[in-house]
């Protein structure tokens, strides 16, 4: 057996033997990476197929960011210092759970340059589809992971060096991983830029306490307060009782004990003290099981803070974050117009999304329901988390249980590889928003009433529950009593999801349509556009079988044919179908025919006076040239 140098030399010899003859040599490699290269020949991986680094399989962007919104807002004030940091010393990749990247900064380009296309976000790096490599490895091993030049199993990856740090949630299970890849070998030791990201894996798990955890008190401690903005800190997400429901695992450290034996304990019960004095910051906490005392700080307080503890701080926390709810609810005033029975209704379900109760929005299609839904999200104590729709009617029915619930890897043929996150779990923290809830199978039916009463989902494929934290608006134009009563919805599920209900106008039974209009023009970038006296009136009286879809597509049609320098519509920029009885419930063809000869004799007259000077006419009519041009294409045969 040659005499091997160094790693590199020792890795490249065994990809030579496993080519060759399938031979896998023992005690050439450190034992960890030993251990995944094995891994990776049972998964079935050829270490010599440079075609694995270019599948080109990648997920689909928006739905990957939306399952992982939480991850990226907490990674992303990380990842950003690291890209200045790095600069052209290595490549900082961000993935999740299951190994699929999310982001990559640094000069990725230079990968790409040599073949290696695949470091890009939607590319999955498993080790069962790759083989040893920092991001998936780390997940496996469950721990920080270096590989050195040479490790890879891969061989055209053998010139890189990565760290890598799994990223757990509060509850410490991985929500993704964080790497930094060089080319060239590792250093002897940690320099400065790995353990930059060390520390950047530290921020984003304590601010994903901040995120899983909007109505608790977050708290951070260390035995030394110069010690409290540092990675070594600990961290605990407490409920407003005192009742602890996370502990990070730096926390378990300081406090020598395990997290599930710290979970679910009364702050008392750790402290020998009341729940008032940990949340009011005091300098200095007495522990029985530290030697010293702890120096405490509030990282966040909820919005409906104690308000009985006599803690000035923590009153001053909750003022700071629970008065922007009044301007978050300016959308929902905006909705209502001058409709007060609906702003009314609005603003219960608001209060009913803060206090976990489900809304139920009840309309015909087309008067708005997502948009209530998104508005009533934003002005909710949830908005900044994610907000995930699901259109009951539009999703197949074999293909809305996946959808739903999502799928482990191999679940059922044709599931796509490494499997997918459910919307449940992607609302995680948020808000699910499930619309036409009345056309949902009534198989579904059950399983979804289990899920809003347990707050738990198992994927397809999958035997583990996971938690998960949402809050939940239904739609649906379906009248669902009487779909209770033929037996075609659960009746225990209409009582679940009915918690607050708020039912949508029809646009024929709103006065003030021209508010709906004016907002609708500002949607559509056309804010300086006017609607004329004509217009309006038609407005007005027309009954809008398509509520307010109808009249937005109305609208952007008007603004599509008027000419540039118009900037009021009128009757003349409808389509003839929309007025004169294409629609079977169209306002009068009479009236409107009448206000057509009308305005043509004006014309007529106009031109006369002028002499058929076009633009005297115009001036006078109060209207462009160009308006005037099209109205006398129609006048003359």
């Amino acid at each position: 057996m040659p005499a091997l140098a160094d790693r590199q030399h020792a890795a490249q010899w065994i990809r030579e033997r496993l080519r060759s003859d399938g031979l896998f040599p023992q005690g050439w490699l450190r034992m960890e990476i030993d251990a995944s290269w094995r891994r990776s020949v049972a998964h079935g991986v050829r270490c010599h197929d440079d075609a694995l680094l270019n599948l080109n399989e990648f997920r689909d962007l928006g739905d990957l960011r939306d399952a992982n919104r939480l991850l990226l807002d907490a990674a992303a004030p990380e990842l950003d210092f690291l890209a200045r940091r790095c600069g052209q010393q290595g490549i900082v990749i961000l993935a999740n759970a299951e190994a699929t990247i999310l982001s990559v900064e640094g000069n990725a380009g230079a990968l790409a340059d040599l073949g290696i296309g695949d470091v890009s976000p939607g590319a999955t790096w498993t080790e069962s589809l790759r083989g040893t490599n920092a991001l998936g490895t780390a997940l496996v091993e469950g721990r920080p992971v270096a590989i050195d030049s040479g490790e890879h199993f891969l061989g055209r990856l053998a010139r890189f060096s990565c760290r890598s740090l799994p990223i757990a949630d509060p509850h410490g299970n991985a929500i993704g991983v964080l790497d930094l890849t060089r080319d060239g070998q590792l250093p002897l030791a940690q320099d400065t830029l790995s353990m930059l990201v060390g520390a950047a894996a530290s921020h984003i798990e304590a601010r994903l306490f901040e995120a899983f955890f909007p109505d608790h008190f977050v708290i951070a401690f260390h035995p030394h307060r110069a010690y409290l903005d540092s990675t070594w800190c600990g961290v605990l997400a407490v409920r407003e009782d005192g009742t602890v429901v996370a502990a990070s695992a730096q926390a378990c450290e300081l406090l020598g004990l395990a997290r599930a034996d710290i979970v679910g304990l009364q702050c008392a019960s750790l402290r020998g003290m009341s729940f008032a004095a940990f949340a009011g910051q005091a300098h200095t906490l007495d522990i029985a099981d530290v030697a010293h005392d702890l120096a405490l700080r509030v990282l966040r307080a909820p919005r409906r803070a104690l308000t009985n503890t006599g803690c000035a701080g923590v009153r001053a926390l909750d003022a700071r974050s629970g008065t922007r709810s009044g301007a978050r609810e300016a959308g929902l005033i905006k909705i209502a117009g001058r409709q007060s029975r609906l702003l009314r209704a609005l603003q219960m379900a608001r209060r009913g999304l803060d206090n976990a109760l489900p809304v139920l929005v009840q309309g015909e299609t087309g008067t708005g329901k997502e948009v209530v839904a998104r508005a009533l999200h934003d002005a909710s104590e949830r908005a900044g988390k994610p907000f995930i729709a699901v259109n009951c009617a539009s999703i197949p029915e074999g293909l809305i249980e996946s959808e739903l619930f999502g799928y482990r890897d191999g679940a059922f043929t044709g599931a796509r590889k490494g499997g997918m996150l459910g919307r449940l779990m992607q609302a995680h923290g948020g808000t699910l928003f499930l619309d036409e809830i009345g056309d949902m199978p009534l198989h579904l039916q059950a399983r979804l009433l289990r899920v809003l009463q347990e707050r738990k989902v198992a994927p397809l494929g999958a035997g583990e529950e996971q938690t998960i934290d949402i809050a939940v608006i239904c739609a649906t134009h379906r009248s669902l009593p009487t779909m209770v009563r033929d037996k075609t919805f659960r009746e225990d599920l209409f009582y679940r999801i009915n918690g607050v209900s708020v039912a949508l106008p029809a646009l024929r039974e709103r006065d003030d349509i021209d508010l709906i209009v004016a907002s609708l023009l500002e949607r559509l970038n056309s804010q300086h556009v006017q609607i004329s006296d004509e217009l309006s009136e038609v407005f007005r009286t027309h009954p809008w079988p398509g509520n307010i879809r109808q009249l937005e597509m109305v609208l952007r049609t008007a603004l599509a044919v008027r000419d540039d320098d118009e900037h009021e519509i009128g009757l003349d920029h409808l389509c003839d179908g929309f007025i004169d009885g294409a629609c079977p419930t169209a306002t009068n063809p009479a009236g409107r025919g009448l206000i057509r000869k009308h305005e043509d004799e004006l014309i007529r007259e106009s031109l006369a006076r002028h002499d058929g000077n076009v633009a005297a006419a115009a001036l006078t009519l109060g209207i462009s040239r160009a308006t005037l041009y099209r109205k006398l294409k129609r006048l003359r045969p």
